[in-house]
């Protein structure tokens, strides 16, 4: 079509013009109407199984885990939305810190990440599922993960109020940890000292110090001392009169 061919833009009627500048401004306002896109949050997916990761691994089992680590701990912070973890589909989130922990039984970041932020919401069902979630765990191998058991023994009695959790807690660290440091092995005798069993703590504590399973003085002195503020409190407690 050559140039002589073309029409100019003054030849087309007016109320063509006048359709275009209208279905033109229909569309603005159309837009404009339209509410904002809003971030919605995406569900925690279920993981693949060990196996199926393994070999995903290609040898570097430690590796992946280390990924799968990160991946979980940024699913809070998704693109325009940040969900408090207390919205989180708890069980979903302890089989993946379980698949973790089973391609790296070393690593403890999944330990880490269950104590100090996902038993840390206001919301005792959730801190009980990743307590319980720490102590099974634990029981699997105790050397190598009591200091998580051991900072689940302070969030049962400090924050759930839940001293017989606590004591639970402290017991087995004591009876199946013992690389434990004594301090963490000695934790279930100043529950019971706090529930009121005074008798109980006294004779664990005594019989700590009589078999002489502790040898730093200093501890000796300490616990030495703590024993007799027992005793001291058990004589000034008044007695019941028949």
């Amino acid at each position: 079509m050559s140039a002589r061919d073309e029409r100019p833009l003054s030849a087309i009627p007016r109320g063509v013009w006048l359709m275009l500048v209208a279905t033109f401004g229909i569309q603005l306002v159309w837009q404009a109407l339209q509410p904002k896109p809003v971030a919605s949050a995406t569900a925690l997916d279920a993981p693949l199984s060990p196996a199926a990761l393994r070999v995903m691994a290609g040898g570097e089992p430690a590796a992946l885990a280390g990924l799968l680590t990160l991946y979980l701990q940024a699913f809070d912070n998704q693109p325009g939305i940040s969900i408090p973890f207390r919205h989180l589909d708890y069980r979903r989130v302890i089989q993946w810190l379980t698949v973790i922990l089973e391609l790296d039984p070393r690593t403890q970041y999944p330990l880490f990440n269950a104590a100090q932020l996902y038993a840390q919401v206001p919301d005792p069902a959730r801190e009980r599922m990743m307590l319980d979630f720490i102590h099974t765990e634990f029981l699997r191998n105790p050397n190598l993960r009591w200091r998580w058991l051991a900072h689940a023994c302070l969030v049962a009695k400090h924050r759930l109020h839940d001293n017989a959790l606590a004591l639970k807690y402290a017991r087995d660290i004591a009876l199946l940890a013992p690389a434990a440091p004594d301090w963490a092995k000695q934790m279930h005798i100043f529950i019971l000292e706090d529930m009121g069993e005074i008798e109980s703590a006294k004779i664990l504590l005594g019989g700590l110090l009589a078999g002489g399973q502790i040898q730093d003085a200093h501890e000796i002195h300490f616990l030495m001392e703590r024993l007799k503020a027992m005793e001291n409190a058990e004589n000034s407690a008044p007695t019941s009169k028949n």
